[in-house]
């Protein structure tokens, strides 16, 4: 697995969500206030207190019953536009899926990393343009037929209106979406060959953390780039005191399988530097430590599965064995030692070495490439998962639609909301290298001064004042970048397809939490944001 869950931060998601949130209410207060008081002089100070006044008795008496009507007429409004015809499209689709797809002919695990990829994603991108269409149309056509202007005129508030629309979009939307995942999931049950059926599981890793020994056994940040462009892995030498060590904590008996085994699965990597023995590919042996008595056990040598991953199965019970030495493990006769009790600490902490044996070669790992594979989940609740976080972004999307739409025509609506789902999948980390500064030759003042005068960019800037002040013009860029960058949802809380189509559980704390989380963080800001603007719009307007 190529890729590094991070647990998703609560505490500072929710600072940056009030700052943010706090700013962008300023701003939109004081807009207003200047707005009425240039058009409506000393009034508008009276008119801007009333509006807030106002806003408050709204908020304090929506009526669940009004909006579950608006939300119910809004779900068979959308049925009376067709929104099911999607269902004809993705019938289509999957009719013909397996013509292309060439289940077949494929190795098992990349036969279903290639299936649940292309339902996934072929569910997601149905269910998109639905999205976008019903949440960006809904309120410009009902101001263009004036249907919302009755509406208004019954005891129905502005704010039950937004958020009537927003539960409505949001339930078809989801209902489409859950017919879509069960067809999928009933799909994939009838194409996947048998041979490739073991493979749909959710394997439930406990990663450690990685550490190195150089050659001569120092520690060392990282092993030995050999030139690879990609520097995710680092390479440890084979035949020296270079290791590559695993620190697991909280390990106890739950992490072994129903045999009583430790199952151990690597993604290790092998780079030559001469040919080697023919026939076989590189060795490499596991030494377990206790990191409180210093009691070390190696195990059985091992072949590096090069681009295919290996599993290990370790027994509980143990040969006293030691490392391996020229290719040979010494062994004391008749002297076991049990994994959990005596090479666990009793604070729960594993540690793994990973030692390459051939001379002259070279192993390569990253931290995910060791990992502990504790008993497997069903492949439907990791399903079911992904599918959650993909309602979530059909949800994300229908409110920042419904938003839109509340001050903008359909046409522009729609543009807006998918330019921002396109920069939220595609640009964030473009943005991000902006808001941290690491770009070469400085920020935009910077930049400029430095093609104007041809400077290089690692040349050093002249110290004054005048460059003082570019720094600090740049640094307050920056500042309103990353506020643009908080603003852009991220969506790759959404894109569980890569844990699913590689046989991973889907993370609860790296995915679905922060993909609920980013969700529920714009739900309030686009509801009270499409309130105001449709409570100063004019409905006359069409």
């Amino acid at each position: 697995m190529d890729f590094e869950p991070t647990p998703y931060n609560i505490p500072l998601g929710f600072l940056y969500w009030l700052i943010v949130t706090g700013f962008g209410t300023i701003v939109v207060l004081v807009v207003t206030l200047l707005a009425l008081l240039i058009t409506r002089g000393t009034k508008g100070f009276g008119d801007f207190l009333n509006l807030l006044s106002s806003a408050a008795l709204d908020i304090v008496q929506i009526s669940p019953r009004r909006v579950g009507a608006i939300t119910r007429l809004t779900f068979l409004e959308a049925i009376r536009r067709r929104a099911l015809l999607v269902f004809v499209v993705f019938a289509i689709l999957f009719m013909f899926a397996g013509w292309f797809l060439s289940g077949g002919t494929l190795v098992p695990d990349f036969q279903v990393k290639l299936y649940v990829s292309f339902v996934l994603r072929a569910i997601a991108w149905l269910v998109l343009p639905v999205a976008l269409l019903l949440s960006c149309w809904g309120i410009p056509e009902d101001i263009k037929q004036r249907s919302l202007h009755t509406v208004v005129t019954k005891p129905v508030r502005r704010l039950e209106v937004v958020l009537g629309r927003m539960l409505g979009f949001g339930l078809i939307n989801t209902l489409v979406l859950l017919v879509m995942a069960v067809a999928g999931y009933v799909w994939l049950q009838q194409q996947i060959d048998e041979k490739a059926r073991p493979e749909l599981t959710c394997r439930r890793p406990v990663f450690g953390q990685l550490t190195f020994l150089d050659r001569e056994g120092k520690p060392a940040a990282t092993g030995i780039n050999v030139g690879d462009i990609w520097e995710y892995r680092s390479y440890i030498e084979g035949a020296t005191r270079a290791r590559a060590i695993w620190k697991f904590a909280g390990i106890d008996e739950s992490a072994l399988n129903k045999d009583g085994e430790l199952i151990l699965e690597n993604r290790f990597s092998a780079f030559r530097s001469h040919k080697g023995q023919m026939g076989r590919s590189l060795l490499y042996q596991l030494v377990f430590v206790n990191p409180e008595t210093g009691l070390r056990v190696g195990t059985q040598l091992r072949q590096v599965a090069e681009f295919r991953g290996r599993t290990d199965a370790i027994p509980r019970t143990l040969p006293k064995a030691g490392e391996a030495i020229g290719g040979k493990i010494t062994e004391e006769a008749g002297e076991t030692v049990d994994l959990i009790n005596d090479l666990v600490s009793p604070s729960g902490e594993l540690v793994v070495e990973a030692v390459c044996i051939d001379p002259g070669q070279y192993m390569g790992m990253a931290r995910p490439d060791l990992f502990i594979r504790t008993p497997d989940g069903s492949f439907l609740a990791g399903y079911a998962k992904s599918i959650l976080g993909l309602a979530m972004m059909v949800l994300l999307i229908v409110f920042l639609g419904v938003a839109a739409s509340t001050f903008l025509k359909g046409p522009v609506a729609t543009l807006l909301t998918f330019c921002l789902v396109l920069v939220g999948m595609t640009a964030r980390e473009f943005m991000m290298t902006i808001v941290s500064g690491r770009f070469e030759g400085g920020g935009p003042i910077e930049s400029v001064y430095r093609i104007v005068l041809h400077m290089n960019p690692t040349q050093e800037l002249p110290t004054g004042i005048a460059f003082q002040s570019m720094h600090l013009m740049d640094l307050a860029i920056r500042q309103f970048v990353w506020l643009i960058f908080q603003i852009i949802p991220n969506f790759d809380y959404f894109n569980m397809a890569p844990y699913l189509a590689n046989g991973f559980d889907v993370s609860f704390n790296a995915s679905v939490l922060p993909s609920i989380a980013v969700t529920l963080a714009f739900f309030l800001p686009c509801l009270l944001l499409g309130y105001f603007c449709l409570r100063v719009r004019e409905l006359e307007a069409k």
